[in-house]
């Protein structure tokens, strides 16, 4: 049974004697700490969320960490940009941050715990606990919900850059490492003999000359991709007799690798399908593809910027207030356009805080059609998004419009310091996950900051 906290007396520290940027730092950590007692309903939501990995036995054992500590925990590992290793590495060796999580000289988690945790707590607990801290903060005076900022970026997925060629790869060595995995549990689940230097020596050819000017040497790329595919359907053919077979087997080890096996047989389906209908001439729309096979909720997303044009993750949505405060996110797993949003933003606000803002500022993007324009306008006070370019020269839009470019500089923070321009973490739960415990440290700092001034 996980207990949700400890009653410890904590931050018993003199720091006269510490540089300039280490009293800073425990400064920030314990404005955050009191932000988080001030905010118990926070560590309610979490604690339901976490209690359920450490539901105690028969005898009823105690979990070793509380609620409260793998809560701190998380929030050091976004505010430090580190991984979970290097973050209980440094916790380890600080008793300062000891005493923020409160553990009082207890063995540090390890870092796979701390993983299962943070995807223990659903991506709706994490807009919930964001919700309830701008709503403390607003009781509290520290944020001014009247008049907010909305814009959407994109995080990327941590995936390679998909080719037809890397995607069967990827399929061909998954499949025979798991097929082999389950040939040695059990030798009589197949009889088949895989040939992976080949096929690798096919994959690099075809990646190395696809681009040739060579009409001969284009022509055997075709032949060779076309082998590819055909040797790649076959693995996959053989991977799905195995799974029927590793289902019904008594061997819990094989039926591990079977289900690990068939988790992946979707995504190698789709990606053998598209590169074959690739390689006879044929344009596969985006949202009939597959980008990777370990990330296949992956998206392909086109922003129109010439740096970038082509970016493979998911859509935020984040609304800001002046004080620089996020107040609401949402990860799309499929990005509607930002025309489509600008009323769900509004509704949502108003959920939140009782009452819609009185100002709403954010780019072109965000203008919807001419009737909703014009419905949105009655419902609040200024409706700050430019319909036509001329609008930029009168002085009030203008005005909001550099209030409206202030977002630019959290998003860069977010995706700067608290690593979220690519998500490290595994399918699209881990991904809502990640956005949600940044935003959160985001807040986090910011009242700390507040309260510190």
């Amino acid at each position: 049974m996980r207990r949700k906290k400890e009653a410890v007396l904590t931050f018993e520290w003199n720091n006269d004697h510490l540089p300039k940027v280490v009293r800073e730092h425990r400064q920030k950590y314990k404005g955050i700490s009191r932000v988080l007692d001030e905010t118990p309903e926070i560590l309610d939501r979490v604690h339901e969320d976490l209690k359920k990995l450490s539901e105690g036995g028969r005898h009823g054992r105690n979990a070793d960490f509380t609620s409260e500590t793998i809560l701190r925990a998380l929030v050091v590992h976004a505010i430090e940009g580190l991984s979970l290793r290097e973050t209980v590495i440094l916790i380890a060796g600080s008793d300062f941050l000891q005493d923020f999580l409160r553990t009082r000289k207890k063995a540090v988690m390890d870092f796979t715990f701390l993983d299962r945790c943070l995807l223990a707590i659903r991506p709706r607990t994490w807009r919930r606990v964001n919700g309830l801290l701008g709503q403390q903060a607003v009781e509290a005076g520290q944020v001014d919900p009247s008049v907010i900022r909305t814009d959407t970026t994109v995080v990327e997925s941590n995936i390679h850059w998909p080719t037809d060629a890397s995607l069967l790869w990827d399929t061909w060595r998954v499949a025979s490492r798991l097929l082999k995995r389950g040939r040695r549990l059990c030798p009589a689940s197949y009889g088949h003999r895989f040939h992976d230097k080949k096929i690798h020596r096919l994959y690099l050819f075809v990646t190395r000359y696809y681009q040739s000017t060579s009409k001969k040497r284009r022509r055997l790329v075709q032949k060779a991709m076309r082998t590819l595919i055909e040797r790649v359907d076959w693995i996959v053919e053989i991977a799905r007799e195995f799974c029927r077979f590793g289902g019904k087997s008594a061997d819990i080890q094989l039926q591990a690798v079977a289900a690990e096996l068939e988790s992946f047989l979707p995504a190698m389906a789709m990606t053998i399908d598209q590169a074959r209908r690739r390689a006879e001439g044929e344009t596969v729309p985006a949202r009939q593809r597959v980008f990777s096979i370990f990330e296949p909720h992956t998206e392909l997303i086109k922003r129109g910027r010439r740096q970038k044009p082509v970016e493979f993750g998911h859509a935020v949505l984040l609304c800001q207030t002046g004080e620089k405060f996020i107040t609401d996110y949402e990860v799309f797993e499929e990005r509607p356009a930002d025309c489509t949003l600008t009323a769900s933003v509004i509704d949502r606000h108003e959920e939140l805080f009782g009452e819609t803002p009185e100002v709403l500022a954010a780019d072109k993007g965000f203008c919807p059609a001419a009737e909703e324009y014009a419905e949105l306008e009655e419902r609040i006070d200024t409706l700050a998004i430019p319909r036509r370019m001329r609008d930029f020269a009168d002085a009030v839009m203008s005005t909001w419009q550099a209030f409206r470019a202030g977002i630019e500089g959290t998003i860069s923070g977010l995706k700067r310091a608290f690593r979220l321009s690519r998500c490290f973490y595994r399918g699209f739960r881990g991904f809502a996950s990640a956005m949600g415990l940044g935003v959160f440290a985001h807040n986090l700092i910011v009242l700390a900051k507040q309260g510190a001034t």
